[in-house]
């Protein structure tokens, strides 16, 4: 992507940064100019011997770094007549754009509250769908753009706008914050346009800095290749990584990438909370954790820049929550967990004192009317969904299968794998009733996984526990204990 004639060229793509009045006009002019901190804490934690410092981009007027190219998008399609009074603006995003209507299922509820009180209108799609199918958000904003008169998409994966945003600005504000002495930046990956901005202005005015990007595993961003082959199909952390490569990425401009994990970023956003006071959100978390790892190469008196993309306020009930963090194994425990007492001795064993209750599956091409015949015969009100490889494809409920006949969202004749839970929890054979017993608090059922003899990189299913399951077994045994003292 060519960013065209100089900034001084007035007829170029390029704007020029504006100093902050004291009063505002509006909360648009809130975004940019945001805080370089220094990190302290953690940098002497690592034992770092460069200066570490962090873009604090959740301190623009939205919360995240997307308030700049939003803004940039709607200003560049308005003064090129694309964008007109009464126009409807769609967007596919993971919420931070700014004015977008479309989210990805895995995104924060937080987010898709926020965007409601903005007046948006939200449609959540599947995190499953492949970029390019008509399911994804991205299939789904086009689809909409053929069907609403007087819409557009501004499509951030695509927008030079978005890159130019941060070639104008965010790296400019770099520039100057640090006098020019920077010798290595550390950003996330999502469309690319961060990245790919500021890095295109800090190699023309930096000779020799060092770029790093930062992309979760299970996404296919980073170079080489074999950096994203891995066993993670899916990952929590919200706005970086994708399945397909969008345009305004220039990885050309990035001289080394570093693969992240949940675990790692969840905790290492928890600490920046903790131990710098700064109010950020999951993929924060994410670039820091890269930044440390990138940064152990420099020496003293060098500088690393890395940037923070949003605000905590989009994840409340996400990572800052024990008990989400628990549930998805990024702690060992609660810290209000209690050493079990005489009458919850059960928490200590295993999922395995349970009866084993092996659930009968489906296969994914199996109707909708089959499924209601088969949990009928067999007396059943959910039911796992496996490939002809036995890989667990969601979960099928009576519920959800009733609500989706009765909406018309499907038909009988529609195979079962279009009414299905495709996040549900699952432990493995190791995990403790008291694990299962905080799960089922939230979830109808929890999957047991066991390594398949045949495959040992590969789970099968061990069995299905659900919340009468596992009061069954609490009062059977209290019965005999009580029986037995008799």
């Amino acid at each position: 992507m060519e960013f065209g004639p100089s900034r001084d060229d007035p007829s170029g793509p390029h704007a020029r940064q504006e100093l902050k009045p004291k009063i505002l006009p509006n909360i648009l002019h809130n975004i940019g100019n945001t805080p370089l901190v220094r990190i302290n804490k953690i940098a002497e934690e690592e034992g770092l011997e460069c200066e570490l410092l962090a873009k604090c981009e959740f301190f623009n007027s939205g919360g995240s770094v997307k308030d700049r190219i939003a803004r940039r998008m709607v200003e560049d399609a308005e003064r090129d007549g694309r964008l007109k009074p009464g126009s409807v603006i769609i967007e596919p995003t993971s919420g931070n754009t700014g004015m977008p209507a479309w989210l990805c299922g895995n995104m924060s509820q937080e987010k898709v509250d926020v965007l409601r009180a903005l007046g948006a209108e939200i449609i959540r799609t599947p995190t499953e769908a492949a970029f390019d199918s008509p399911e994804s958000h991205i299939g789904v904003a086009n689809r909409l753009n053929k069907e609403i008169p007087n819409s557009i998409i501004l499509d951030q994966y695509s927008n030079p706008g978005n890159p130019l945003a941060h070639y104008d600005g965010t790296a400019e504000e770099i520039l100057e914050a640090c006098d020019g002495k920077i010798d290595m930046l550390v950003a996330g990956a999502g469309t690319g346009g961060t990245i790919s901005g500021i890095a295109r202005k800090l190699k023309e005015k930096v000779p020799g800095i060092q770029i790093v990007g930062v992309d979760p595993e299970g996404s296919i961003l980073a170079q080489p290749e074999e950096l994203n082959k891995t066993d993670v199909t899916g990952y929590q952390v919200e706005g970086i990584g994708y399945d397909f490569i969008p345009r305004v990425l220039d990885r050309n401009v990035i001289d080394k990438w570093v693969k992240t994990r949940d675990r790692e970023a969840f905790r290492m956003s928890r600490r920046l909370i903790r131990s710098e006071g700064l109010l950020c959100g999951g993929s924060s978390g994410t670039a820091m954790w890269a930044a440390v790892e990138a940064a152990r190469s420099l020496k003293k008196g060098q500088r690393c820049v890395v940037m923070l993309p949003d605000s905590v306020r989009n994840y409340m009930t996400k990572f800052l929550s024990d008990e989400w963090m628990y549930q998805h194994q990024f702690i060992e425990q609660p810290p209000d967990e209690q050493v079990p007492t005489e009458e919850d001795w059960w928490t200590s064993l295993s999922v395995t004192a349970l009866p084993q209750k092996f659930p009968m599956t489906l296969l994914p091409t199996v109707t909708c009317g089959e499924t209601i015949e088969i949990l009928h015969r067999e007396g059943f009100d959910q039911m796992p969904v496996v490939s002809e490889t036995g890989q667990v494809l969601g979960m099928m409920t009576e519920g959800n299968l009733m609500s989706m006949l009765v909406k018309k969202r499907v038909t009988k004749d529609d195979p079962v794998s279009k009414v299905l839970y495709k996040s549900f929890k699952q432990v493995p054979t190791t995990a403790t009733l008291g694990r299962v017993s905080r799960l089922l608090d939230k979830e109808p059922f929890v999957l047991v996984m066991a390594a398949d003899e045949a495959d040992a990189s590969k789970e099968k299913i061990h069995s299905i526990v659900t919340r009468i399951d596992l009061l069954n077994f609490i009062m059977k045994s209290d019965a005999s204990t009580r029986a037995a003292k008799q």
